[in-house]
C-alpha cells in the first residue's frame, strides 16, 4: 500500500467512523425514546428533548473521559518502574517516528498476548499492553505491535473506537432495563386511560412504539455489535500497514500476531464493549464468525508479508 493511498485510505476510514457513531447515537435515542414512552408517556415531549441532550453530553462526556473507562475496565495499570524502561523508551521512540506525542504507558495484567490503544486524540492518548505480550514477544516483535497501535493514534482511530466503546456500553445498559420491565410486567395498557388513549387508533400507535421499544431492546446490542465490527475491521488492516511502514519491517508484526494466533484462548477478562479497541480479539466465541470485530489473523499475517 503506497503513502498517497494509505492517507487516502485514512480519509475514508474517517468519514465512515462520523457516519458509524452516528448510526450508534440514533439507535441510543431510538432507545431513550421507548424508555420515555414506557416510564412516563405523558411527558414525552418534555424527556425526549432532554434525552438527546442527555445524548450529546454523554457522548461528549466519553469523547473526554471514555479513555479512563476503557482503561479501568480493563484493569490497566501504568507501566512504571525499572522494569519497565524498556517499554517506555520504545514507545517514545516509535511516537518519534510516528510524529505523535508520546501517549502514557499501561500494562494489563493478563497472561494473553494483546494491546490496544485508546484516548480522545494523539495529545491525550495511552497505550495498553498485556503482561503476557511482555514475556512472549521479542524486541523486532514489540516494536511491531507498538507501531500498531501507534498507528491508531496517528490515524486517530481511537477518538471514535474510544467513543464507539462507552456508547455500545449504555445501549446495552439501556436494552437490560427496558427488557426487563416488560418481563416484569412493568407496562400496563390500562394505566394510561385516563389520558383517552383507549380508542382503536391511538391503542394501536402505543403498541406499535412499544413493540418498536422491545424489538430494539432485543436487538440493539446485536446492531451495536455489528457498528464495533464495522468501525474496527478495516482498521486493524491499515493500522497494519501504518505499523509496517513505521518499523520497515512487516515481518515484525506478521510474527507477532503468528504468536498471538497460537497462544491465545481468547478468554481475556474485559467487557464486549472494548473488545474492538485491542489487536487481536480479547473475546472469542461462536458468534465471530457472523460479526467478528477484527479480521482473521491468518489474512492479516498473509497481506504483512506480501508487503
Amino acid at each position: 500500500m503506497g503513502s498517497r493511498s494509505l492517507y487516502d485510505e485514512i480519509s475514508r476510514n474517517k468519514r465512515s467512523s462520523i457516519f458509524l457513531a452516528s448510526i450508534l447515537s440514533i439507535i441510543i435515542v431510538a432507545l431513550l425514546f421507548s424508555f420515555s414512552y414506557i416510564f412516563a408517556p405523558e411527558y414525552l415531549y418534555v424527556i425526549l428533548p432532554l434525552s438527546l441532550v442527555f445524548v450529546v453530553g454523554y457522548s461528549y462526556s466519553s469523547w473526554m473521559y471514555g479513555d479512563r473507562v476503557v482503561l479501568s475496565a480493563t484493569g490497566a495499570v501504568p507501566a512504571e518502574g525499572r522494569e519497565h524502561i524498556y517499554l517506555r523508551d520504545t514507545v517514545e521512540g516509535i511516537s518519534l517516528a510516528a510524529g505523535v506525542p508520546t501517549p502514557k504507558v499501561y500494562v494489563v495484567p493478563s497472561d494473553e498476548i494483546n494491546a490496544f490503544a485508546t484516548g480522545r486524540d494523539p495529545e491525550h492518548a495511552s497505550v495498553a499492553v498485556t503482561r503476557g505480550l511482555l514475556n512472549a514477544l521479542d524486541r523486532q516483535e514489540l516494536e511491531g505491535v507498538l507501531a500498531h497501535e501507534l498507528s491508531h493514534i496517528r490515524n486517530r482511530d481511537v477518538t471514535f473506537m474510544t467513543l464507539v466503546a462507552v456508547l455500545v456500553g449504555l445501549a446495552a445498559i439501556l436494552s437490560h432495563i427496558i427488557l426487563r420491565t416488560y418481563r416484569f410486567g412493568s407496562v400496563r395498557g390500562g394505566r394510561r386511560g385516563g389520558r383517552g388513549r383507549g380508542d382503536g387508533d391511538r391503542r394501536g400507535v402505543e403498541i406499535a412504539i412499544l413493540a418498536v421499544g422491545f424489538f430494539l431492546a432485543i436487538f440493539a446490542p446485536l446492531l451495536t455489535r455489528i457498528v464495533q465490527f464495522a468501525v474496527s475491521r478495516k482498521r486493524e488492516y491499515l493500522a497494519d500497514a501504518s505499523g509496517a511502514e513505521l518499523t520497515r519491517y512487516p515481518e515484525g508484526l506478521a510474527s507477532a500476531l503468528e504468536k498471538i494466533k497460537e497462544h491465545n484462548k481468547g478468554n481475556m477478562d474485559v467487557s464486549e464493549a472494548v473488545s474492538h479497541l485491542f489487536i487481536a480479539d480479547p473475546n472469542r466465541s461462536a458468534l465471530d464468525l457472523l460479526y467478528a470485530t477484527h479480521p482473521p489473523l491468518e489474512e492479516r499475517i498473509k497481506r504483512l508479508r506480501a508487503m
